[in-house]
């Protein structure tokens, strides 16, 4: 017996969507079931078995809930704007807006063909004007509570393509796309504050139902830890490092600062005599991305300042390398290395033959470690008792950390501090296709939100979308042009357009109101 998909499944669909099975209807007093699954990214021209090997339990798990009772609602959209879809449309010429939508319309006629239970009266899609008049609503009450701000950022920078790079589209130093060396700068960027939710956001995993696994990535990711930020004083010079350190107990260890080669003292204090090295060195790196600069299997390299700095603890002058391990987007931009305790400060001092002493014994009877020798194989990572520590020595690791970070509050060099490894959302692109930041800048007023009347800020269609070094909104002169809110002064549209993530953030909410004005 042969089975005629094509005429089977064609009758039924077209049975399926006259009668509006899969319609919702919110006043069905039937126990009510929401299945969202992820919604769809059409940067190519169909979808693939891959596509609906991730759809089709989920499907089949809400065709099954119908079934026994519930009120289902299914719906599907289309995370329309991102770079994907931009560069798809570099590819081949075709205005990203155009193959955007003609994307979408094969995708949601493979969709239905699939029979699929989506409700299709409830699409969303991220490009549409509608759609992103209320990303910029969102975007303007962060901006009103402080949570969305404009600061110096350093970015992946590709020469060549004139554009910035994601750290993951940067692969041995070159451009995932055209192989440029990739070079880093500073370029005014927008950003979410994020960590002003870290520790709501760690909370909130204790409510929910997930594998312990996920919740672990997640408070890595998260980061929360407690430290002391610690001032030390650089020789013959008006300024000061700030470190930040989980283990203050070791401080008595540090042997050598360490800055980023971003960080703004390293031209500051580097001497004459290595002034060539330091430079030399800082244009190296910048070719480097953050991926690779903090791997674990990656060599660290570095080049000392011929600076020093001051313990401040015991008064010891140590001199300030800089090295590729160390990011100025993490923490101080400055860490100080005590390499007998720390792995990398280790691998570090063993390459470059810097001094390593050990300040932590383990405590007597610790089959695995016994009492290190000035030999050291590996570091020593643990807690134990303090030697080589002054008037700490002999008390344990605890007492020890609480011990110096009094005192360090005490003279005014530390103060504790809780840190985090999560960092503010960078969401601005100097693309095209995305939706455009709602900010005006009048040189009489500054720097201003759009009125929410006055949205949507749409994204025009006449802009060539080729990167050229800037972002290519700039090159539109009816777009950036503008009146100020405020004053009525000519101003100018902020030129940036947001990240597609943005975007995806809250798609969960419009699908239950797609309409709404």
């Amino acid at each position: 017996m042969r089975y005629d998909f094509t005429s089977i499944e064609t009758k039924w669909r077209k049975f399926w969507e006259e009668n509006k099975v899969y319609h919702l209807d919110f006043n069905d007093p039937r126990d009510k079931l929401y299945c969202l699954v992820m919604f769809l990214y059409p940067s190519a021209d169909r979808l693939h078995i891959g596509h609906w090997y991730n759809f089709a339990p989920t499907d089949t798990w809400a065709r099954f809930k119908r079934l026994n009772g519930f009120n289902v609602f299914e719906p599907m959209g289309y995370d329309a704007f991102g770079l994907p879809a931009e560069n798809y449309a570099i590819k081949t010429g075709v205005h990203p807006q155009d193959s955007t939508q003609k994307n979408v319309n094969d995708i949601r006629e493979q969709l239905r063909t699939m029979g699929a239970m989506y409700d299709f009266d409830y699409e969303v899609d991220t490009s549409k004007p509608e759609y992103y008049r209320w990303t910029q609503w969102v975007f303007l009450q962060l901006y009103k509570m402080g949570l969305a701000y404009r600061t110096n950022a350093p970015v992946n920078w590709c020469p060549k393509d004139a554009t910035v790079l994601a750290n993951e589209q940067v692969i041995d130093g070159r451009c995932w796309r055209c192989e440029t060396p990739v070079q880093r700068r500073n370029l005014s960027q927008w950003f979410f504050k994020i960590t002003a939710y870290a520790d709501r956001l760690l909370e909130g995993l204790d409510r929910i139902d997930w594998p312990e696994r996920t919740k672990l990535m997640q408070r890595n990711w998260i980061g929360r830890s407690e430290g002391v930020q610690i001032g030390f004083k650089i020789e013959n010079s008006e300024f000061k490092i700030d470190v930040f350190t989980t283990r203050p107990d070791t401080l008595f260890g540090a042997t050598y600062v360490v800055l980023a080669p971003e960080h703004q003292l390293v031209q500051k204090v580097t001497t004459t005599e290595f002034r060539k090295k330091v430079d030399e060195y800082v244009e190296f790196v910048a070719h480097e991305n953050e991926i690779e600069r903090t791997s674990t299997t990656k060599e660290k390299t570095g080049v000392p300042t011929g600076a020093f700095a001051v313990n401040p603890i015991n008064g010891e002058k140590i001199p300030i390398w800089i090295a590729d391990y160390v990011l100025s987007t993490y923490g101080t931009g400055a860490v100080m290395a005590v390499p007998a305790h720390d792995e990398r400060d280790f691998e570090f001092a063993m390459k470059y033959k810097l001094p390593i002493r050990i300040v932590v014994q383990p405590k007597d009877g610790d089959p695995a470690h016994g009492k290190l020798s000035e030999h050291l194989p590996a570091a020593f990572v643990d807690e134990g008792l303090a030697v080589n520590s002054g008037r700490f020595s002999g008390l344990d690791s605890p007492k020890v950390w609480d011990g110096i970070a009094d005192e360090l509050q005490k003279a005014g060099t530390g103060s504790r501090k809780v840190n985090y490894r999560i960092r503010d959302w960078l969401l601005s692109r100097q693309r095209f296709w995305g939706a455009p930041i709602p900010i005006v800048y009048c040189d009489s007023c500054g720097e201003l939100p759009v009125p929410e009347r006055d949205l949507t800020v749409l994204l025009p269609y006449d802009v060539e979308f080729r990167p050229r070094g800037e972002s290519p909104l700039a090159r539109n002169d009816k777009f950036v042009n503008t009146t100020c809110p405020k004053c009525g002064k000519p101003a100018k549209r902020d030129v940036d357009t947001m990240d597609t993530f943005v975007d995806s953030s809250w798609y969960f909410a419009r699908f239950t109101d797609p309409w709404n004005e």
